[in-house]
């Protein structure tokens, strides 16, 4: 098959696994209304938390995960909540929330200390000293304990949304 773009074995990693807890973060929270520094441990002290690590906005795996979790309805789902987290800034998330008509909320972590924080940091090819985080889902119960972890192993590479959907059942 001729792709128009090149598949990139991803190194191995130590993220978390089932049963670990995660580390707690605050960072800008973006809505489609506003954006707000709120830390994890917020959000997961209100419902468990699917934290969905994707590529930059505008980049075709960003639109494409969200396009599917827009279309699973697991946005509209009262047991948990799924939260997205990339590089990109807040202005750009807002744009992605819009032109993909997503009612989500993402964190903006340009920085990427987060998904260092995870061990899941993607260093792109020929980018010197940029990084973003590698796909990667974390199903968090209320005390940020993962449930279910997903890390990709090689870029693009996407979740097995079954089974992320049978984890959030599982909540």
């Amino acid at each position: 098959m001729d792709l128009p773009f090149e598949v990139v074995d991803l190194p191995e990693t130590d993220h978390p696994e089932e049963g670990d807890r995660v580390p707690d973060f605050e960072r800008p929270l973006v809505g489609s209304e506003f954006w707000e520094d709120v830390s994890l441990s917020t959000l997961t002290d209100e419902a468990p938390v699917v934290l969905l690590f994707h590529s930059m906005d505008g980049a075709f795996p960003a639109t494409y995960v969200w396009n599917e979790v827009r279309d699973r309805g697991w946005l509209d789902r009262d047991d948990c909540q799924v939260v997205g987290l990339s590089i990109s800034s807040p202005y750009e998330h807002a744009d992605l929330i819009e032109d993909r008509g997503v009612d989500a909320r993402l964190y903006s972590d340009p920085s990427n200390e987060v998904s260092e924080a995870f061990d899941i940091v993607n260093d792109l090819d020929g980018m010197a000293g940029i990084s973003e985080p590698r796909p990667a889902v974390f199903v968090l119960d209320e005390e940020r304990v993962v449930q279910y972890a997903w890390v990709a192993g090689e870029w693009p590479e996407f979740p097995d949304y079954d089974e992320v959907e049978a984890a959030m059942d599982e909540l």
